[in-house]
């Protein structure tokens, strides 16, 4: 593996989405991951192929969920049996060889296990320990567990997003992904430490914080006495500022107006130069007050336009215009797939598949996927003969007796 954290390895215990987000941004960017498993308590995504019928129930086959694949690209897999002293044994070695060790559990239960970070230093000094879970380790709710859904709620998100005459937005598998970008710029952050100091540290991330903190604006307003409440797709400020129908079922698109002259521009290109001269709309103080009239007249304007061809037009006039994009326009995006941020992988199983590129780029050695996400344990011989230097018998030992699978 090449890349900026070439070098790298990480000792992944976390499961489901959140958690493994984390170490998937860090194997894209180059680092060797070994996500450590077990069939006795198997990650749910893996699950998830049964659970969605894509697996047969039957054959209960781990190695065919999309939502897997999707989630754990660049990483390999070895099975071990933790509540074995062996296995556990061989946990502790993959660390003694790890500049990170990861975990999503619930607060407690990896020490249980007998890996908290106080054992874990005893084993490398200098490791680097990470722990996401849902509201911290301490705390009066740090014994709740959460997913995403939750995660969103509690933070205040939700009750932020929907529209003004409607309920709490709902949001899910992007708290997840919010969280673990959120760790892993805090393991890079780590690792820059660690090698200007030599020190490990430990890292205690609260998922439901990661997201509280992209809308301090909020926090300071209801300190001041204020209440935020829902607003839709409004801006405070900004008018016109809305998602107007397009020609076609469900087709939207999105404007943003800031300037004055924007606002001219964007009356000629609808073919309606006189909604700028309209008295109700004539000053961003009266667009402002008489927005859902605005909104009304655009609309009636949008309608009947192709969202991609007004799009193209809006922003060659130098508005700010995107359409609103259904699953599938995301998916055949030619932009996206020529940024990487869309792109295909084979897997053993599940065939071609369609999935999420790097979320950023770096002017040097940008971050990039390699393979798709591994099998069960597919990576058992490579850790055990190649990293841990064990011998074939050992190996065939540890087989026998149920340690790896």
């Amino acid at each position: 593996m090449t890349g900026l954290l070439s070098g790298v390895r990480v000792a992944d215990f976390s499961w489901v989405q959140a958690g493994p987000f984390v170490s998937e941004c860090l194997a894209q960017m180059g680092a060797e991951v070994i996500k450590i498993e077990s069939r006795k308590q198997v990650d749910l995504l893996r699950q998830a192929a049964v659970a969605m019928g894509i697996a047969d129930k039957e054959e209960k086959d781990l190695d065919k969920s999309v939502e897997f694949n999707a989630a754990n690209l660049n990483k390999l897999s070895i099975c071990l049996d933790l509540k074995n002293p062996k296995g556990l044994e061989i946990a502790k070695k993959i660390i003694s060889i790890s500049d990170v060790v990861l975990e999503s559990f619930s607060p407690g239960v990896i020490g249980r296990v007998g890996l908290s970070y106080e054992e874990v230093k005893t084993i490398r000094p200098d490791i680097i320990m990470l722990s996401l879970s849902y509201s911290g380790q301490i705390g009066p709710e740090s014994e709740y567990s959460g997913y995403a859904a939750l995660f969103y709620v509690a933070s205040g998100l939700s009750y932020l997003t929907g529209y003004p005459d409607g309920p709490p937005g709902y949001v899910r598998l992007t708290s997840d992904n919010n969280a673990g970008a959120a760790g892993a710029v805090a393991l890079l952050a780590a690792l820059c430490h660690r090698e200007r100091t030599g020190e490990g540290q430990y890292i205690d991330l609260s998922a439901r914080e990661s997201l509280s903190c992209l809308m301090g604006h909020y926090f300071i307003e209801v300190s001041l006495g204020r209440s935020p409440t829902r607003t839709g797709n409004l801006d405070e400020n900004m008018v016109p500022h809305n998602c107007y129908p397009c020609s076609g079922e469900e087709n939207w698109i999105s404007i943003a107006i800031e300037q004055e002259e924007e606002w001219h521009k964007l009356c000629e290109v609808l073919g309606d130069p006189s909604l700028a001269e309209d008295p109700r709309f004539h000053t961003p103080d009266e667009r402002l007050k008489n927005r859902i009239e605005l909104d009304n007249a655009i609309s009636r304007l949008t309608q009947h336009c192709d969202k991609m061809e007004l799009m193209s037009t809006l922003q060659e006039a130098g508005i700010a215009a995107f359409p609103v994009l259904r699953a599938s326009d995301i998916f055949s995006d030619p932009h996206l797939r020529y940024r990487g941020f869309i792109t295909d992988v084979k897997h053993a199983k599940l065939g071609k598949q369609i999935v999420f590129g790097p979320p950023w780029k770096f002017s040097l050695a940008s971050p990039k996927i390699t393979s798709p996400a591994p099998l069960l344990g597919e990576h058992n011989t490579y850790v055990l003969k190649e990293l841990l230097k064990m011998t074939h018998d050992q190996i065939e030992e540890l087989e026998r007796d149920g340690i790896i699978c």
